[in-house]
């Protein structure tokens, strides 16, 4: 079978030579071969991220957080309403609010998370994030974030010292009776108890890669938090388990149905919604600033085709005195900038996913040839650079490159079609 016309006219241009032209040709592909690989690597790396991200919250995080504005007392009678909704496979108490805490001298202000292990074991996944010790909270046991642990110095069988901020009000009465002399031996006595530091033994780390979470909680039994903050039997609120964490929503709409509205219940999107929305938005960020490599190379496909024009010029004069029709000149161009674009995509494509593939033997080949380290995992808290090809992604990226390498051809065929066939017969 015979190829079309422009088609053989196109390839005879594009056949290598020893000449300036097929040089550009070649500068041409690989712009567009660096362009779609840069952009498959970035583009799956965070994806990878984001994705990643999304397990460690669902891992660290409940699907739905229920509480009030009041302490939750009759939590037991609410929590068994919000089995029988359907979609919920498992509801745990807890108690959360920020603590003061002392470790040989050093202080910090985290948060304490008290939970009933059992219970919470139906909700997350809080033993797959332990990296030291075990999850074990019984007594006066804590399990601590490995950022807060490596701050304060703190290893697994060393004892912490918590102070409840709860009654700061009477504290401070305490201190001005003291100051105003009223029965001061009474007020003394009174402030030493009022302080009543609890002493907990670390009996975990835990690492959840995320750093808000690693150095500003600390979990304790469910009954120190009730102590802590006096709540008796009362607690702060209560998280919820779905079957499928992107349906939350549509369990929070029944337990609302359910329970009524008084109760707020907030999704792990609702929680996390700027997280996801800020990467969300650099991953859209950084397609378009490097499609521009994509842009860059298809100004090279235009700068090939126009100087082959040039070059050409008698050549399209004697095929336009010949008869051939303008459709059939724009084809030729346009058919040489479709080839640079379906080499340049299928190589990048190719690259692209070799990168992705093999991105962690890379980063560690270009950190001992560089001497830097190219994905600290002290800082991202990963113990590799995560990734994820997305088909639709890929997808995407290759129709766009494609469509760019195509326009990028259609001006410069555009102006060879409109030659006057006497005057490109005159050129010399």
């Amino acid at each position: 079978m015979t190829k079309p016309f422009s088609l053989f006219l196109a390839m005879r241009y594009l056949r290598p030579k020893r000449t300036f032209l097929s040089l550009i040709t070649v500068i041409s592909i690989l712009g567009v071969t660096l362009g779609i690989m840069v952009l498959i690597l970035v583009i799956s790396v965070m994806t990878g991220f984001e994705q990643e991200l999304r397990r460690k919250v669902l891992g660290f995080d409940a699907h739905l957080v229920a509480g009030g504005e009041t302490v939750m007392v009759d939590w037991q009678d609410q929590a068994g309403e919000i089995r029988k909704v359907e979609g919920v496979t498992g509801v745990a108490p807890f108690v959360q609010g920020p603590v003061l805490i002392e470790y040989l001298g050093r202080r910090m202000a985290p948060k304490i998370r008290a939970i009933d292990p059992e219970a919470e074991n139906t909700v997350t996944t809080l033993k797959d994030f332990m990296v030291a010790g075990d999850l074990q909270l019984e007594g006066n046991d804590t399990v601590i974030g490995s950022a807060l642990a490596r701050i304060l110095g703190v290893g697994v069988g060393d004892t912490i010292t918590v102070y409840s901020p709860g009654n700061l009000e009477e504290i401070v009465d305490g201190i001005n009776r003291l100051e105003e002399g009223t029965d001061r031996t009474r007020s003394a006595a009174e402030l030493r108890e009022m302080v009543l530091p609890t002493e907990l033994t670390v009996t975990g780390i835990f690492e959840s890669g995320r750093y808000l979470y690693d150095s500003e909680f600390l979990l304790v039994p469910l009954h120190i938090g009730q102590e802590i903050y006096g709540l008796g039997d009362g607690v702060h609120g209560l998280t919820i388990k779905t079957i499928h964490p992107y349906q939350a929503a549509v369990v929070r709409d029944a337990i609302h149905e359910a329970l009524g509205s008084s109760l707020q219940i907030a999704t792990w999107m609702d929680m996390n919604r700027e997280l996801f929305e800020a990467i969300h938005m650099e991953r859209n960020v950084m397609f378009f600033i490097l499609l521009f490599i994509v842009i860059v190379a298809a100004f090279g496909i235009m700068n090939t085709l126009i100087t082959v024009t040039v070059q050409k010029t008698r050549e399209i004069g004697i095929l336009k005195a010949l008869g051939a029709r303008t459709g059939q000149i724009i084809g030729v161009f346009v058919g040489q900038g479709i080839v640079v674009g379906i080499f340049g995509t299928l190589i990048g494509l190719t690259l692209g996913i070799w990168l992705v593939q093999y991105r962690n033997q890379v980063s560690q080949w270009l950190s001992g040839v560089m001497g830097i380290e190219i994905f600290p995992r002290s800082i991202y808290q990963f113990s590799e650079i995560p990734a994820e090809i997305v088909p639709s992604d890929i997808a995407i990226i290759c129709a766009s490159a494609f469509a760019i390498c195509t326009v990028a051809a259609i001006i410069p065929a555009w102006f060879a079609s409109r030659m006057d066939p006497v005057s490109a017969l005159r050129y010399e």
